[in-house]
């Protein structure tokens, strides 16, 4: 039996529910961010108008995630189109990670709180996806001969670490110029893996 489609107005209240969590438990933590305090922010009458559309805080915050990270692969995806060389690659990746947390720092910071609230948890399959596209870039580079031989995985998760780092860094130094930021990991890497 297939499921319900949702009406129009089901699903704008969904994207109500997720923008109100996403303010919440970026402004007060995860473990925080009660049905009670998103129903507030959202300016809904009743936390049952939440449990209507999600069966527990986990499931909306899975929901949370999921809009989160299609909006960070859309902007990637946007980005990333038809670079000409695998440095021009590298240097795109690098910026628009940082332009991404730039223009979106609550998103950012609601992810960040949901790590450290512990309801984010590792996955080795989900690591391995974020890394692939970084790998693609640098395998190109070695095999067009712009880029040094290295430890494809090492340098490939190094880079990822180095455009998650400072999401870590803005919540407590929210005036970070990230463009600054993001002009340094160029340099850094373009140094780091350019054939000498």
């Amino acid at each position: 039996m297939q499921a319900k489609a949702k009406t129009f107005t089901e699903s704008a209240r969904r994207a109500q529910i997720v923008a109100a969590a996403i303010e919440t438990i970026a402004e007060l933590g995860y473990t925080r961010a009660s049905f009670a305090r998103i129903a507030k922010q959202a300016k809904l009458s009743s936390t049952g108008l939440i449990s209507y559309h999600f069966a527990n805080k986990e499931e909306l915050v899975r929901t949370v995630l999921e809009d989160v990270f299609r909006e960070i692969g859309a902007f990637m995806a946007e980005r990333m189109s038809e670079p000409a060389s695998a440095s021009e690659a590298l240097r795109t990746y690098l910026e628009a990670n940082l332009e991404f947390a730039a223009a979106q720092p609550t998103r950012m910071r609601a992810l960040l709180n949901i790590f450290l609230g512990g309801a984010l948890d590792y996955d080795p399959a989900s690591e391995r996806a974020a890394l692939e596209p970084v790998e693609r870039i640098l395998r190109w580079g070695q095999e067009s001969g712009e880029f040094r031989e290295f430890d494809v995985h090492v340098m490939a998760t190094t880079i990822r670490r180095s455009v998650e780092g400072p999401v870590f860094l803005l919540a407590g130094t929210p005036e970070l110029d990230l463009t600054t930021y993001a002009a340094e990991l160029v340099t850094l890497f373009d140094l780091a893996t350019r054939r000498q």
